[in-house]
């Protein structure tokens, strides 16, 4: 028998938001399979579902930036599980649509439909509205996570006779656009203002201090929906045959890096959670080489009993959950768009990074020309506050990265680029942040780890 799949998807969830604030999600990690490197291949809203959907660079499917639309002719999980004869469904944000409601021939193949492409402008904290298969407008009571959770828990119990593929969005713990807030549910802010910031933003302040307690109550509160709805498929006797994938688009980096939230190259836009649990997961343990958000799909086929099709340009990780030491690539892939047009690789000690300084980010995908932008050592900066490109010490490191990131950027479709080095510096001229903020920060939260303080 086919295991039943359900994709929990979060929007703009740092990676070291899980743990004390998610003790759901770290169960499952720790009960299954948990990528302690994961990032996103685009960090971005449209761009990062679209390679989800389909296992494909967001320059390959031509959405690579947000407004494009996912081509009817692309095809998602929804398409590849609906042929093998699963019920699929997919409840909450689409983004891969230009129109509200969503038109049928543009909702990627899936047969139930609660959705909106921008739930964000269709709701708020407390008033939910979707769309079903109709486009009929539908209001969810409750908090919109719970709301949504729901929803999911009713898909399930209609299905639960047949093998179902479930794709479950939530919009938090992004903000309200029209307000530039994190509306959690009552008194959760509260209860979170002021408990931790992450290192990055110790450093760098942006808009952390005003944002962080109304951001972590959002990311407590969807894990109490990730609980329930675990629960639920308990409940229905369901747990031990569905995979559960627990990830997100892309981080918040709360306006240090730029004008904004995400659309750059550091961990703290790119890096995400990512857990799966259920058959083929449990008792996998931590993948501790990066992978990317785009290798899931492959994944989740695989772990389905379901072919993988050729053209997918991610790539399984069920050979790392059997040995960690099986051919992986060193090194992830990603692409930036609309702040810049960018290309880079994460390792696990470098990130790499390249700009076309002259490219539109709206209207180009791609550019012919790049110059070196960012080098991070990651060992002994995990934070990324020196930039080391341009140094004397790092030229050989950042020529060897280079060549590297060449052959991801062909790989992944796209004509062979030039890339600049950056201009040579001499190595006095590195902008470290104030000492004293720098020892002020605390360590970052990982799987399993629980920091000092009361309550959760």
């Amino acid at each position: 028998m086919r295991p039943n799949v359900i994709v929990v998807f979060t929007d703009q969830q740092r990676w070291d938001t899980v743990g004390p604030f998610t003790p759901n999600l770290d169960r499952m990690a720790r009960h299954g399979t948990q990528a302690t490197v994961a990032l996103t291949p685009q960090p971005v809203c449209a761009p990062a579902r679209a390679a989800l959907q389909t296992g494909r660079y967001p320059t390959t499917t031509g959405v690579y930036r947000n407004g494009r639309v996912l081509p009817a002719e692309e095809r998602t999980l929804a398409h590849h599980f609906g042929a093998a004869g699963y019920a699929t469904g997919y409840i909450g944000k689409w983004h891969l649509a230009a129109t509200e409601p969503v038109p049928e021939e543009l909702r990627g193949g899936y047969r139930s439909w609660l959705a909106a492409n921008a739930l964000e402008h269709t709701s708020d904290a407390y008033r939910t509205i979707v769309y079903d298969e109709a486009n009929d407008p539908v209001f969810l009571p409750g908090y919109r996570s719970d709301a949504l959770v729901d929803a999911a828990v009713r898909f399930v119990a209609d299905h639960h006779e047949e093998p179902f593929f479930l794709f479950l969005s939530f919009i938090e713990p992004h903000h309200q656009n029209e307000v530039d807030s994190y509306p959690a549910p009552d008194g959760y802010e509260e209860r979170y203002q002021g408990r931790w910031t992450p290192p990055d933003l110790a450093a760098l302040g942006g808009t952390a201090a005003r944002h962080l307690g109304g951001y972590l109550g959002q990311v407590k509160r969807l894990d109490e929906g990730l609980g329930r709805l675990l629960d639920a498929l308990k409940s229905m006797e369901l747990l031990d045959d569905t995979i559960v994938a627990y990830t997100s688009d892309h981080g918040n980096h709360f306006k240090t890096r730029n004008g904004e939230y995400k659309r750059s190259c550091h961990d703290a836009s790119l890096r995400v959670p990512l857990a799966v649990r259920g058959p083929g997961f449990d008792g996998g343990g931590a993948i501790a080489r990066p992978v990317s958000v785009i290798d899931l799909p492959p994944t989740l086929l695989e772990a389905a009993g379901l072919p993988v099709p050729e053209n997918m340009q991610g790539r399984s990780f069920l050979p790392l959950l059997g040995d960690a030491r099986a051919p992986w690539p060193d090194e992830v892939f990603f692409q930036v768009s609309e702040s810049e047009v960018g290309r880079g690789i994460r390792t696990s000690r470098w990130k790499y990074y390249a700009v076309a300084e002259d490219a539109d980010p709206l209207t180009a995908p791609a550019s012919a020309r790049y110059r070196e932008q960012a080098l991070y050592d990651l060992d002994n900066d995990p934070h990324e506050l020196v930039n080391l490109a341009g140094h004397r010490s790092h030229l050989e490191v950042a020529a060897g990265l280079r060549t590297r990131l060449l052959h991801r950027i062909v790989a992944a479709g796209e004509s062979e680029p030039v890339i600049e080095p950056a201009t040579e510096l001499d190595g006095r001229e590195q902008a470290l942040p104030d000492p004293a903020v720098r020892l002020r920060a605390p360590e970052p939260i990982r799987f399993g780890h629980q920091p000092s303080t009361s309550g959760s």
